[in-house]
């Protein structure tokens, strides 16, 4: 039998498997719902899913466990471009993304699609600029690359601190994520979610590499689809009798317009807006007031149970004033932190929902303009960071040929627009369920779902009845950004088993994207530091075993990190894609595209980028900027032209390209190596 025979049959053979795989879980499905009929516990369901998952995803890993660098570093380069693009779609379709995109477009409108079209945008950059020819260069990482082209060890290095940078941020990000959802799905404690995830995790990149962490993303992504997909069609019938939810939610659109239109003009609801805004300044008050206010506050309170109880107050009230107490921040920081979350807070709760979902339309022309440039800095941020991140980059090295590569950017691509373009209508069919069966109703007759999130979690779900008309008003309701795909079987009526799959497709997409870059960082400080730097001569089963030893280390590192609870996850995932946008993307498109960039260029051209990045979020990041620069968070943030830290990048991206060029005229031309290596990359096939 011939090489492309035996490859095809090969590749025959995963399509079975892998349809095997579908179908077993589907079967698993169907069981569950079926033993949820007959009475077993929502805990039970959960912690079916999350056995069953785990222990597939160990069976992978376990099969493909290898030690040959190639199958270990690039999994042989023999994927096929169909599953390297299913892998890329797990490894990029984050916890963030699953469970975010949907609920920022709930609150947000058009607005949220900025994550949507800044990160697809960055797959077309991706496959023009970058991936063919990483391929084409052949080798096992990123800073390799860069040490190649550059001719020397610093830019290699550079590189290695790069992707620390880009890459443990975004680890501790869906590790901590991963806790959350473990959880959530079982009720365990989140550390111990942390470190059963963890040992998922380890299993699979410890023992195979990208080997066994390809096929398990490709297992990954079934469930992800599936936990998705399913409620949302299963939602789309049941509101509009339309199987396509994308015509489903553009049906209802009309309706939550008008609806959105009514709640903005009801009195009740303006009343609601005005207090919220009270309690905004009431909390600005405070933190402005700091720390004396903290001390008085406190006093205030004490003072208040002490006269409750003296006046045989009722117990409610008592109670309601011990708790308080009780939860009282204990030093005038954690009141500083707790107060500056709760005036956020009330900020969103007294902005009037957008009736006509437009972007930018506010009535303030200067904070239309400043949104509109955000929106935009945010969508270059992410479209270049997807293009640099590492992890995403290593997937470019696993296939068969620079062509593969390509039709894998095309898979890659398709697979996640499934989900994304799938978001939009989700948020739309949520909405017009809480309008429908929340809003307007009496407290008495709140759905179920409610006390249920309500007990696990107060950021989820919480309503209070404010003006005390017994009914619920939108201005009452305050719904947390997951809730959306979280809760939203539960919110459509579905059984109790949907909510548990949706759950495991969460963790299937914390799972994959943490092990990628599991794998990126471990292979970076093994194979570029250690190998290419430290120790040449050292043998390739050394190399993998030094690998390993990393791996284990940058896991338990990033574990506790994520259970000490960083105080804001989703900066940290944007802070990412910014350090991958002002580092890797201008190193790796000039060093294709422009034979004068040198080893000095990219050298100070990374490091400028980067560093301004940080600095300019070090300085606008409240909490990063108390740490870096002893400011008081509810100090005044003083923003360059208005652009928010999340997208910080906008201003180290220029910085390190305008670095690059004029250093790389000042200094001397690379050599003829590197000159013949753009010349080979850029030759057509």
């Amino acid at each position: 039998m011939s090489d492309s025979q035996h490859y095809q049959t090969w590749r025959a053979g995963l399509i079975r498997a892998y349809a095997f795989y579908a179908f077993g879980f589907i079967v698993l499905i169907g069981v569950l719902a079926a033993f949820e009929t007959l009475g077993l516990a929502r805990e039970w369901i959960g912690y079916i899913f999350l056995l069953v998952t785990v222990l597939m995803y160990a069976t992978i890993g376990i099969v493909c466990r290898t030690s040959d660098p190639v199958e270990y570093y690039v999994a042989g380069r023999r994927v096929p471009a169909v599953f390297n693009g299913m892998a890329t779609a797990a490894d990029w379709m984050s916890v963030a993304s699953f469970i975010g995109v949907a609920g920022s477009l709930y609150f947000a409108g058009y607005e949220g699609l900025a994550y949507i079209l800044g990160w697809t945008g960055g797959y077309v950059l991706l496959a023009l600029f970058i991936a063919p020819y990483l391929r084409k260069f052949g080798h096992y990482t990123v800073p390799d690359f860069l040490g190649a082209r550059y001719e020397g060890d610093l830019p290699r290095l550079i590189g290695v601190l790069c992707t620390l940078a880009c890459s443990f941020t975004y680890l501790v990000a869906q590790i901590y994520g991963v806790g959350l959802i473990t959880t959530r799905l079982t009720g365990i404690t989140f550390e111990l979610g942390v470190f059963i995830a963890l040992g998922s995790m380890l299993i699979c990149s410890f023992l195979g590499g990208m080997r066994a962490v390809t096929w398990t993303q490709v297992g990954q992504y079934i469930i992800l689809v599936l936990a998705y997909l399913v409620p949302v069609v299963w939602l789309s019938i049941s509101e509009t009798g339309k199987v396509v939810p994308h015509v489903g939610a553009g049906q209802l659109m009309p309706e939550l317009i008008e609806k959105q239109n009514q709640i903005n003009n009801d009195s009740s609801e303006m009343s609601l807006r005005a207090y919220w805004g009270s309690q905004e300044q009431l909390m600005q008050m405070r933190l402005d007031a700091l720390p004396e206010s903290w001390q008085a506050e406190r006093e205030n309170l004490r003072l208040h149970l002490v006269r409750a109880r003296a006046s045989d107050a009722p117990m409610l009230e008592i109670r309601r004033l011990e708790r308080s107490l009780a939860n009282y921040p204990e030093t005038s920081k954690a009141a500083l932190e707790q107060w500056s979350t709760q005036r956020d807070m009330y900020a969103s709760r007294a902005a009037a929902p957008k009736a006509d979902h437009l972007p930018f339309d506010y009535d303030d022309p200067e904070k239309a303009v400043q949104a509109r440039n955000n929106f935009l800095a945010l969508l270059v941020c992410l479209m270049l960071g997807t293009a640099g991140l590492p992890h995403i980059l290593a997937r470019s090295l696993t296939t068969q040929s620079v062509s593969a590569t390509r039709q894998s950017v095309f898979w890659s691509l398709l697979f996640i627009l499934v989900l994304y373009l799938t978001a939009p209508a989700l948020a739309v069919l949520v909405k017009n369920q809480i309008y429908q069966n929340v809003v307007g109703l009496s407290y008495s007759g709140l759905p179920d779902w409610i006390s249920a999130w309500g007990a696990l979690d107060r950021s989820l779900i919480d309503l209070v009845d404010l003006n005390g008309d017994g009914i619920v008003q939108l201005g009452e309701i305050h719904l947390g950004t997951d809730m959306v795909v979280l809760a939203g079987p539960e919110i459509g009526g579905m059984p109790v088993v949907l909510s548990g799959l949706v759950a495991a497709g969460a963790m299937a997409a914390a799972l994959s994207t943490a092990d990628g870059l599991l794998l990126t960082i471990s292979n970076a400080l093994s194979h570029d530091t250690s190998f290419r730097i430290v120790s040449p001569a050292m043998n390739s089963t050394r190399q993998v075993i030094m690998s390993k030893v990393f791996l284990l280390g940058v896991a338990f590192a990033a574990a506790w990190v994520a259970t000490r609870t960083p105080a804001d996850i989703i900066f940290m995932v944007t802070a990412a894609f910014s350090f991958a946008a002002a580092s890797f993307f201008p190193a790796l498109v000039l060093g294709i595209f422009w034979k004068r960039t040198n080893y000095w260029g990219v050298s100070t051209g990374m490091l400028a980028g980067i560093a301004m990045t940080f600095y300019y979020m070090a300085l606008t990041q409240p909490w990063l900027r108390e740490i870096c620069f002893d400011v008081p968070r509810s100090a005044p943030v003083d923003l360059w032209f208005g652009i928010q830290p999340n997208a910080a990048g906008l201003f180290g991206i220029p910085l390190a390209f305008a670095v690059m060029f004029v250093i790389s005229l000042l200094t001397p031309a690379p050599g003829q190596r590197a000159s013949a290596m753009v010349d080979f990359l850029r030759r057509p096939e």
